[in-house]
């Protein structure tokens, strides 16, 4: 009977080495994530903007889609800035770090 030897490091996961996530990786998520918020708040406020002028100028439009269309783009707004908001926290947090 040939029985294969087993090396004792494999065995006990010694020999492998540490991965570690990729920081561009995570760095681009978290740029596409805030493009991704600055594209919807920016489609937000074009409708918004459609319907308020379109509004002003007397034209058939519902005034409880444009509320509802101005109120979309305040939270997208808020939206936005709590992730800026949070973005900038993190830069600190990282300045403040020793190395």
């Amino acid at each position: 009977m040939n029985i294969p030897k087993i090396d004792p490091r494999i065995a006990t996961g010694a020999a492998q080495p540490a991965t570690k996530p990729k920081p561009t990786q995570s760095a681009s998520n978290v740029t596409q994530t805030f493009a991704d918020a600055l594209d919807t708040l920016s489609r937000t406020q074009e409708n918004s903007d459609d319907l308020l002028q379109r509004l002003a100028a007397g034209e058939d439009v519902d005034i409880h889609q444009a509320m509802i269309a101005t109120e979309q783009t305040d939270i997208q707004f808020q939206v936005a800035m709590g992730i800026r908001d949070r973005l900038v926290e993190a830069y600190r947090e990282v300045m403040r770090m020793q190395v």
